[in-house]
């Protein structure tokens, strides 16, 4: 049986668990042979193939709150010992954490393996993988899924448990003390509330937050629970930011952090109630970066407004607008470095952020501290993180469409549709070059003053439709022109779009 199906990226995906429309496809045996895969990428390194054959290699495994996680994670170790590999079973754990048990000397894991679906509902689950050398690219995922023929036997495999968030908190506290002059609570005073969403980030509140003074009184949803019985863990979901949003205005809370299951995203709420995700998140961190590194670019995915764009560069940094992706924006990011630019972050609006200083890895927790580095400072100075983006304009209207593409082959008909559109002459559609991903127009009268950019989704048969306009009462129009534009495409289904449109 192929496994092909799985890859998601550069990640592995699947039903972990049956329902009644989806079979279970990331079953045991899929693990199994993916564990053979996974031994020998490694091995192509010369290095870690001795290491190997002298009994050695070691591979550290932690899963977020799922269900079928301490399945999954069984039947890796299981079949790791059986060919001779030693295993650390770090238990629950998060996405960043993993990839640093390949870097704290106390584990030196050859590789690490996140056991996680991220945001998406409780029946998938599926694999992160990192190397010593940071997170396996989409070709390593494709060679672990074709190189699965089964290894010997070997003996000396072993298993042992350890609890690798402890010493990843206190990593997080003592670089957020550093920060604040070696302070031992320099948060003592502030009230700061986690949302954890029932997945794996529960441990921020009391082995970080409480560990350098705050008050987590109403944090919520802490405890792993892996049927997420309140809200989508997903910072970029707008119940679950309304969630957290009310918890900080009713609590009167200083600050709010939610996480998504893993805890490689975060975004957080201001006192005031302010929503810092997507947009405003970026322009958060990247005046934080922008003040340590003065000129720096910050990649961002294609999504962003061009207020966003002014914003950056009014703080006298540059905004690369890169292709969706959180890898594809951190390799853009690794990249433009390589090519003697410096570039200190890469972030996605979907709450994906990783900075130059921490391994280029995303990291919710990170992102966060990078805040908690910066607010007792705001604090004594009588500001907020409010204060940060006060500048940052605001679009009056904004909407995001999705059109299912119902063809055989989905990728060619949406880059078809894209490519057509860009070739129209529209009055008040204005294109838009400075732009990798799909096509990007700004739009002006009779349209009002915004932009819209139509994509291909990065795994899915979808053209993802976002537009922004500064004016009132100019979205719908701009819908009806471009639904009359896909009305020539069959099969591009409209059906959201009549919804909203009200036809």
């Amino acid at each position: 049986m192929s496994h092909h199906a799985l890859q998601n990226g550069s990640d592995i995906r699947g039903i972990a668990i049956a329902t009644d429309e989806l079979a279970v496809n990331l079953t045991p045996e899929a693990v199994i042979k993916i564990v053979h895969g996974l031994v020998r990428w490694l091995c192509q390194d010369e290095t870690l193939h001795k290491v190997y054959q002298e009994g050695q290699l070691t591979i550290g495994i932690g899963r977020d709150s799922r269900l079928s996680g301490p399945s999954l994670v069984e039947a890796f170790t299981k079949e790791a010992i059986r060919i001779g590999v030693q295993v650390i079973d770090f238990g629950l754990a998060t996405t960043p954490a993993l990839f640093m048990s390949t870097q704290y000397e106390e584990f030196s894991c050859h590789a690490g393996i996140m056991v996680t679906a991220s945001h998406l509902p409780y029946y998938f689950n599926g694999i992160k993988i990192f190397s010593q050398k940071g997170g396996a690219e989409h070709e390593d995922i494709t060679f672990i899924l074709e190189n699965d023929e089964v290894l010997p036997a070997q003996e000396n495999g072993t298993v042992r448990s350890e609890d690798l968030l402890t010493p990843y908190a206190a990593d997080l506290v003592g670089k957020i003390r550093l920060a604040n002059q070696g302070e031992e609570e320099p948060l003592k005073g502030l009230h700061i509330i986690v949302d954890a969403g029932n997945g794996a980030g529960g441990f921020f509140a009391d082995k970080v937050l409480q560990a350098l003074g705050a008050d987590t009184n109403g944090s919520q949803f802490l405890d792993p629970d892996g049927t997420f019985p309140n809200h989508i863990p997903n910072p970029d979901n707008k119940e679950a930011m309304a969630s957290i949003q009310a918890a900080v205005l009713k609590h009167q809370a200083d600050l709010g952090i939610i996480f998504d299951t893993d805890v490689d995203r975060a975004a957080l709420v201001t006192k005031s109630g302010e929503i810092l995700n997507r947009n405003n998140l970026i322009a958060v961190l990247s005046q934080i970066i922008l003040q340590e590194h003065p000129g720096t670019s910050i990649v961002t995915n294609s999504p962003t407004s061009e207020h966003l764009k002014r914003f950056i560069e009014e703080l006298g940094g540059k905004q690369i607008r890169y292709i969706s992706g959180y890898r594809n924006v951190i390799n853009k990011a690794v990249h433009t470095n390589q090519e003697g630019i410096d570039c200190q972050l890469a972030i996605e609006t979907s709450g994906h952020a990783a900075f130059k200083e921490n391994y280029f890895l995303d990291d919710g927790t990170y992102v966060a501290a990078k805040i908690l580095m910066l607010l007792p400072r705001l604090q004594a100075e009588g500001r907020s993180l409010d204060d940060l983006i006060a500048q940052l304009k605001q679009p009056v209207e904004t909407q995001e469409v999705r059109f299912k593409l119902e063809a055989p082959d989905y990728r060619a008909l949406g880059e078809q549709v894209i490519a057509d559109l860009q070739a129209q002459m529209i009055d008040g559609f204005n294109f838009n070059p400075e732009n990798e991903e799909g096509v990007r127009f700004d739009v002006t009268s009779p349209y009002g003053d915004g932009w819209f950019l139509l994509r291909m989704s990065l795994h899915e048969p979808l053209l993802v439709l976002q537009v922004e306009n500064d004016q009132a009462g100019y979205i719908v129009p701009i819908l009806r022109r471009l639904s009359a534009f896909l009305a020539a495409y069959p099969q591009v289904n409209q059906a959201k779009m009549k919804e909203i449109i009200g036809e």
